[in-house]
């Protein structure tokens, strides 16, 4: 597999913010005046790596004002707490809402950082107690405690992807109403290594919250060929092999277009 490495810092993405949020978002900085869409989710709606991330290509493709509010490895924490963005999606015509993981989510067991959703701060009682012989000041990160957790016993650990999974739809049935009246869901390739996986059944409890749900296939984002448009240095490769490549912001972007056209 081959990449464009276009060195350190070849890809600008025009850091800009909005309102009085703290957050830093890809640019370039849109005028929130309707219609726009607003675009929530985590790294593959930022679209690191890539020149024309998806909600860009969106926005080409119909002309209407595309507003990028993915932040990189977020989960549902960051937008829920965020009043800015949460105002801001409320007044577009429609919000693209892209499915994150259930791990990046507080929850009964332990914390995320607030802004930084991957991050792992501290296991709650029940998770020491839980696992008891566990040493978790060993973890910084989500996925490699749930990973770990895994290995250390199956048994336990179908415990707390139950409580994750559980979280993770109460939050989204809190979270979706106080978005536009219009929400499209978007799933992009479940990630295969991911203990604790968004399944079909926790999208069907959310009901009727969601206005469409879009699915783009796991093999849509391994498939073979030359990544034209993808930006990174020698020490971000395995990083960016990780994340869906060009052709997959473009298939993206098509199959939300008839989507969009309907619901505007």
């Amino acid at each position: 597999m081959t990449y464009d490495i276009l060195g350190p810092g070849a890809l600008d993405y025009l850091p800009c913010r909005y309102g009085t949020s703290k957050l830093t978002f890809r640019g370039p900085r849109r005028v929130l005046e309707a219609p726009y869409v607003a675009f929530l989710g985590g790294t593959v709606t930022f679209g690191k790596f890539i020149e024309q991330p998806f909600p860009l290509r969106v926005e080409h493709l119909t002309g209407v004002t595309s507003v990028n509010f993915g932040q990189v490895n977020a989960g549902l924490d960051v937008f829920a707490k965020d009043a800015c963005v949460l105002e801001a999606a409320a007044q577009a015509h429609v919000t693209v809402m892209e499915v994150t993981g259930a791990a990046n989510v507080s929850n009964r067991f332990y914390s995320v950082h607030p802004r930084r959703n991957d991050r792992f701060l501290h296991p709650m009682p029940d998770l020491r107690q839980l696992y008891y012989d566990v040493d978790f000041t060993q973890f910084s990160f989500t996925h490699h405690m749930l990973q770990h957790l895994k290995k250390k016993d199956p048994l336990r650990f179908a415990e707390v992807r139950h409580v994750l999974q559980r979280t993770w739809v109460r939050r989204m049935r809190r979270l979706l109403p106080q978005l536009s009246r219009e929400v499209v869901l978007l799933r992009v390739g479940l990630q295969n290594d991911s203990p604790v996986m968004v399944v079909d059944d926790m999208i069907d409890r959310l009901g009727s919250l969601p206005s469409a749900v879009v699915d783009i296939p796991s093999t849509r984002c391994v498939e073979e060929g030359i990544p034209i448009g993808m930006a990174f240095n020698l020490l971000e490769e395995e990083a960016a092999k990780a994340v869906p490549q060009p052709h997959v912001h473009a298939a993206i972007a098509q199959a939300l277009c008839p989507v969009l056209d309907r619901l505007m």
